[in-house]
Formats: C-alpha cells, sequence, structure tokens
C-alpha cells in the first residue's frame, strides 16, 4: 500500500480493500463497514438514477466509490453527480479516480448548505451510502431533515442496510423515520451477493 504520507493518485485498486479498512479503523463510527460494498449492491442503490434527461444525483458517504462509479456509468455524462465526503483520504481518490464527479469534502449534515455554495437549488436522487444504525437519534434526524430539505418534490432517496442490522433498534428507528419524513417508502430485495448481504430502502416524495 502506498504511504500514508503520499497521494492518492497513484493508488492500485488492489489496494483500494486495505485503505478502507484502515480508515473504518481511524474512523469507524463515520465507516459503517470493513470493506466497499459489491457491484452488485452498487446497481441496486443506484436504480432510482433517471435513464434520460439531466438529474441532479447527489451521493453521500461514497467511501472508495462502488457507488460513484455505477452512478457515473449510468449518468454517461448527462447532469450533474455531486458526492458527499467527510474522510479526506478517501475524497482524495474519488477526485483522481472520477474527475467528472464533483467530490464534496465535508459532513452530509451540512448538505444544504454545501449544495447551496454550489449553486444547486434540489437534488432529483440522493444515494446515501451513510451507516444509518450507527447513527443516533439526533444525528438520523439532522440528516433526514438536510436530505429531504434538498430533495425536489418527487424526489427519491435510496439507501441499504446490512441483514444482521435488522433487529437494531437504532436501524428500527432509521425506517420509523423514513416512514414520516416521505410518502412512500419501499423496501428492495436482498443482495446476498454482498459481504455482508445486505437491502435495498427506496424512499419517495418527501413530506414538507
Amino acid at each position: 500500500m502506498t504511504d500514508t504520507n503520499r497521494g492518492t493518485t497513484d493508488l492500485p485498486r488492489h489496494c483500494e480493500a486495505t485503505l478502507f479498512l484502515g480508515q473504518w479503523m481511524r474512523s469507524p463510527s463515520h465507516i459503517g463497514a470493513i470493506a466497499p460494498s459489491s457491484r452488485h449492491l452498487a446497481r441496486a442503490v443506484t436504480c432510482a438514477i433517471p435513464e434520460r434527461g439531466q438529474p441532479v444525483v447527489v451521493e453521500l458517504g461514497p467511501g472508495t466509490g462502488p457507488f460513484t462509479a455505477e452512478i457515473q456509468r449510468k449518468l454517461a455524462g448527462r447532469g450533474r453527480h455531486l458526492a458527499v465526503e467527510i474522510n479526506p483520504r478517501l475524497a482524495e481518490l474519488l477526485r483522481d479516480r472520477y474527475p467528472a464527479a464533483e467530490v464534496i469534502q465535508g459532513n452530509a449534515a451540512d448538505l444544504r448548505q454545501l449544495l447551496d455554495e454550489r449553486g444547486v437549488d434540489q437534488a432529483d436522487v440522493v444515494v446515501s451510502g451513510l451507516p444509518w444504525s450507527l447513527f443516533p437519534t439526533t444525528v438520523q434526524e439532522q440528516l433526514i431533515e438536510e436530505l429531504t430539505a434538498v430533495l425536489a418534490p418527487a424526489g427519491a432517496l435510496t439507501t441499504f442496510a446490512y441483514r444482521h442490522a435488522v433487529p437494531l433498534a437504532s436501524a428500527r428507528r432509521f425506517r420509523d423515520l423514513l416512514a414520516d419524513r416521505f410518502e412512500e417508502v419501499v423496501p428492495g430485495r436482498t443482495v446476498w451477493r454482498n459481504s455482508p448481504p445486505a437491502y435495498v430502502l427506496h424512499a419517495r416524495r418527501p413530506r414538507p
């Protein structure tokens, strides 16, 4: 793996899992897994991205970029893709690897301000890789407030949860919060080819 004092521009892809694990060990409350998500989960999480038009897609917690890559593939040069990553090392990696994405090193809790600074009024889709079950109630509520403030009236939030976390009180609280703040919340299929297995949640049309 590259020296920690060097940039990530020359980081080989086979070192990605090692980098991810190292950043998780430094800040497990911000990175909710010890390995990047699979391409199978990435395809399921990004399914709400429109196939036509110029959508604005906001990505939260992209990590090393498995969802970023799929968003870029689906947009194929259309619209606008803003990725908010709190970890500076990962943000540097993303900027180098995905130059077409606008990578913002910042906190998703400041989402409205971050988008205002870049002239973005509304997002059509928010794709979240945030570890919701690790967050306390106040943080979950603050993040959802920010999300619903930036989503278009017909906008969608897509996120995921690990199957083993389903019984956790924090995970149930998050699902209840989604049901309260969105008109429609639909659980997707379980992606067994992810490690650990995960399922997708689709929340559409934020309540005023």
